[in-house]
């Protein structure tokens, strides 16, 4: 039984469209650095930081999408995949944070000089 090859080119180049454009409005972003995102905080990181790792995460699940196949996949594979990395990646950045500021302010508040 023969299988009618189908090309990829299409989707290949929509693939690369949107990833560029992601990347190039990270791109933009971080060289003119907007004051209402970059000055507005919010969980104690300003707006601008949120949405870079925003599309950071949004680009690897599309890579992880459109190159290991994960849309032709089962619903309960995507989510055996996809859902331990969101909760790891939630978590860490939970903890990155989290310690950060305490940090921060221990840095802030504190007789302990900024040695570093």
């Amino acid at each position: 039984m023969a299988h009618a090859h189908v090309s990829n080119t299409k989707r290949i180049w929509n693939v690369f469209i949107l990833l560029s454009v992601v990347t190039i409005v990270e791109v933009i972003l971080g060289i003119f650095k907007p004051e209402a995102l970059h000055h507005t905080k919010f969980l104690a990181m300003n707006l601008l930081n949120w949405i870079f790792i925003l599309l950071t995460i949004y680009k690897a699940y599309y890579i992880v999408w459109a190159f290991m196949h994960i849309e032709g996949e089962a619903s309960s594979l995507r989510s055996a995949v996809v859902a331990p990395l969101v909760f790891l990646i939630l978590y860490i950045m939970f903890i990155f944070l989290l310690e950060g500021d305490y940090i921060y302010e221990v840095f802030r508040d504190s007789t302990i000089k900024w040695n570093f």
